[in-house]
């Protein structure tokens, strides 16, 4: 019988290895669509473009969409004028949300605390700065810091993962009682 650490950790482990590819909106959303059954191709497709920030324009951090998008994907609205699941939906993405910048700080030991999710505020925890991901040269100055090693971006989709399939089991759990 699979635990939830093991699937927790094959998640976390899926988005990483997932990130080589590029894409770390998809990385982390694939891993989750993967291990819960959730969504579609045409889901996995709308997130080609969040990744680098939105784009690479440094904006909310693309793993962190992939997880969210998740998340939906299992306590979304099905319906515009579904309202109370719209705001039913509020608190678990806030706490997915506040157990990333937690993790992040607590795995990659930043100093002081995260002040937001933009993908540029993490790149200046990580590596010292943040990136223009839409300008080759800085582009090319991520990837020779680490951006695509094992202890930069593919380490954020882990986390990014791991506290998606965290909050999504305890949403399983909860619809079971």
């Amino acid at each position: 019988m699979t635990t939830n650490k093991t699937r927790i950790q094959r998640v976390k482990k899926n988005a990483h290895e997932n990130d080589r590819h590029s894409g770390c909106s998809q990385g982390v959303l694939l891993a989750l669509q993967d291990e819960f059954g959730i969504g579609s191709p045409e889901v996995f497709k709308a997130a080609t473009v969040l990744s680098g920030g939105v784009a690479r324009h440094g904006e909310t951090c693309g793993a962190l969409l992939g997880s969210l998008m998740a998340l939906g994907l299992v306590v979304g609205r099905e319906k515009m004028e579904d309202t109370q699941t719209y705001r039913d939906s509020m608190d678990p993405s806030a706490d997915i949300i506040a157990r990333y910048k937690e993790e992040l700080k607590k795995q990659f030991g930043f100093e002081g605390e995260l002040q937001g999710t933009l993908c540029k505020q993490i790149h200046a925890k990580i590596y010292g700065r943040a990136f223009d991901m839409t300008d080759k040269d800085d582009y090319k100055a991520f990837l020779d810091a680490g951006g695509h090693g094992d202890n930069g971006c593919l380490k954020v989709c882990g986390i990014a993962a791991e506290v998606a399939a965290e909050k999504i089991l305890e949403i399983e759990e909860y619809k079971k009682n």
